[in-house]
């Protein structure tokens, strides 16, 4: 494993390579989606200089978007590559309850069940995901109004749930949101 001072960055190139890998890019504007996970990391290393939650940042879409089109970027790799830390707080940002494990389930009970899930993460895990929130939020909201609302009103109940997150993270999520509404209501 490479040194702690490295491991964001070896995190980062591992995310932009996977993402790139399957063509995954932005939905609405095209750019490679990594520029997502960047900006997550980005404001993640705000609130903390842990090595390992700011590679776990860079990481948190992997097994998500990318691992189920190509298993070379799965959890083994990301264990072999950041250490059982890094793997873990991937594994807790992975959404569990998605369509296809859970066809008979609609998207309301879904994402119920997935933020009740997310409530009993780590605070390190929660932190990542606010920092998620407030990336997607404004991205969502200037681009699909209809889609918004809907992902608005989860993430608020979501945030509500997460008592463990870093609280300044917390309250920029807690910002994005209420700015993305202000957008989608005019």
């Amino acid at each position: 494993m490479p040194p702690a001072f490295d491991l964001a960055a070896e995190a980062q190139a591992f995310a932009h390579a996977a993402h790139d890998a399957v063509g995954h890019v932005r939905k609405y504007s095209g750019e490679p989606y990594w520029v997502h996970t960047d900006e997550v990391a980005a404001i993640v290393s705000r609130v903390t200089d842990d090595p390992e939650v700011i590679a776990a940042a860079h990481l948190h879409d992997v097994l998500e978007d990318v691992a189920p089109k190509d298993a070379r970027w799965n959890e083994q790799a990301i264990a072999e590559r950041f250490g059982e830390r890094v793997r873990g707080l991937v594994v807790e940002l992975t959404d569990v309850f998605i369509k296809e494990n859970h066809p008979g389930l609609n998207r309301r009970e879904r994402r119920s069940r997935e933020i009740d899930r997310l409530a009993g993460v780590s605070a390190e895990a929660q932190t990542v995901k606010c920092a998620d929130i407030a990336s997607n939020s404004r991205d969502i909201a200037h681009n699909d109004p209809d889609f918004g609302r809907v992902y608005l009103h989860e993430v608020e109940t979501l945030l509500a749930k997460m008592t463990k997150a870093d609280p300044e993270l917390r309250k920029k999520a807690e910002r994005a949101i209420a700015e993305a509404w202000r957008v989608i209501r005019g």
